[in-house]
């Protein structure tokens, strides 16, 4: 008589997903090469950082408008975007330390949520003074978003196509800014400036639809999310600020050279993204079409660039890819506001390569953070260095409002160089991460 096979197991393995193990060739490999749950991932980080940019960038297009409605001088309205940059400091900061406590999901939602109510309770302003409040709550937001929505794709992605998939993570930022210049253009050509700075802000509710969809389906990463709860120290801020000891290598100096790093580029970065629409409208006098057709080409090179970047920053290493466009930014800068009166057709040229290499020293970032620290206080390492760099960064654009009534927009956006330079002297105390993969 036969004996009769085993029961099958009722906790045996689930049958693998093909689509994990597809290959990783070609232009979309890093895509095919997350799986499924990556791809849901890359798709709620893409979202959420393309509607933070679309957020953002609400405030410096409605700049001219709100100085004439509440009657502000260009200290007043630089302010402004000082304030959401320091406080974005403070929310980046937490949302980090949320990641790694409460997982990279749940942390994105809630930086969603906040950056979307703030934005839209700033078109209810009824004073300058309440814009301002308002500004630096939705700074909480901001600040949170990019840093969580990166360390969640990071650990899905491998080491071998990390940069170019979080580079065109980055890429999202562009696409929320284009989405704000054609609603801005349609705005303040159907309605009177007065009312058309508030329906802009009205518009930052868009973000609600994206949450619902991210809370239904998108998971942190299994293996990432298994080796952060056995952590005791998991989102610990002094484990960041540690002094490495014999046998135990600190975080110390690669903290504050990440904050450095992050200075500088975000200074010469949100100098121009702050400046750039003032500058077109006062001192080349386009209308507000023409403003849209010129940033047009300023954002089709940012988006140019954050895919180039992402690629650059997996052949030549991350320090390699910040150092070249670091130069290259700088150089763009001076080109860009020297150009003789009346060459109008020179500032829409160059606005793409400005455009191009401003953001492709972008693409490593969301890489090289993640690389920089453990998976227990990645969220909050990443989180701190990014947006406190913010933070000082945010004292640039306030230094150019201030220079501008004496210097001209032009003349004074020139100091956005300087951040490039601190940023190439910063990467003298990181290592180079390439090919590191995340435990």
């Amino acid at each position: 008589m036969s004996t009769p096979p085993p029961p099958r197991s009722l906790t045996c393995s689930p049958r693998p997903d093909p689509a994990e193990h597809a290959p990783a060739e070609g232009a979309f490999g890093w895509l095919h090469a997350l799986g499924p749950r990556g791809r849901r991932a890359f798709g709620g980080a893409f979202g959420g950082y393309a509607l933070d940019a679309y957020d953002y960038f609400t405030l410096p297009l409605t700049m001219v408008a709100l100085s004439a409605y509440f009657g502000l001088n260009s200290g007043q309205t630089g302010l402004l975007t000082t304030v959401t940059l320091v406080v974005s400091a403070v929310g980046g900061a937490l949302a980090g330390v949320l990641a790694d406590r409460v997982g990279r999901v749940r942390a994105l939602l809630l930086t969603v949520i906040t950056y979307a109510v703030f934005t839209v309770a700033c078109g209810f302003a009824p004073t300058y003074e309440t814009l301002l409040v308002f500004r630096a709550l939705q700074g909480l937001g901001f600040g949170g978003e990019w840093a969580v929505g990166a360390i969640l794709v990071a650990e899905y992605a491998s080491a071998r196509h990390r940069g170019r998939t979080l580079g065109a993570v980055q890429s999202s930022w562009a696409v929320g800014w284009a989405l704000a210049v054609i609603v801005y253009t349609m705005i303040f050509s159907l309605a009177d400036d007065d009312l058309a700075w508030r329906v802009m802000f009205w518009t930052g509710a868009l973000p609600a639809l994206l949450v619902v969809w991210v809370r239904r389906s998108v998971r942190d990463a299994p293996e990432a999310a298994a080796a952060r709860e056995k952590s005791a120290r998991r989102g610990s801020f002094t484990a960041i600020f540690r002094r490495g000891r014999p046998g135990s290598p600190g975080l110390l100096r690669t903290t504050l050279f990440a904050v450095l790093l992050s200075t500088g580029v975000q200074g010469g970065y949100y100098t121009l993204a702050t400046w750039v629409p003032t500058y077109l409208k006062t001192e080349r006098d386009l209308s507000v079409v023409g403003t849209g057709g010129y940033l047009t080409f300023l954002i089709s090179g940012a988006f140019a660039g954050y895919l180039t970047g992402g690629h650059l920053t997996d052949r030549l290493g991350r320090r390699r890819n910040i150092w070249l466009f670091a130069l290259l930014s700088a150089i763009c800068v001076l080109a860009y506001t020297n150009i003789p009166s009346g060459a109008d057709t020179a500032v829409l040229v160059l606005g793409f390569p400005l455009g191009f290499c401003m953001s492709a020293i972008f693409s490593g970032f969301g890489s090289y953070l993640s690389e920089l620290y453990p998976t227990a206080v990645r969220g909050t390492g990443q989180g701190f260095t990014y947006n406190a760099g913010r933070a000082v960064g945010a004292v640039f654009p306030t230094t150019v409002g201030f220079l501008a009534d004496g210097w001209g927009v032009g003349g004074a956006l020139v100091f956005g160089a300087i951040g490039y330079g601190i940023a190439a002297l910063a990467l003298l105390g990181l290592p180079e991460t390439r090919g590191k993969e995340l435990e």
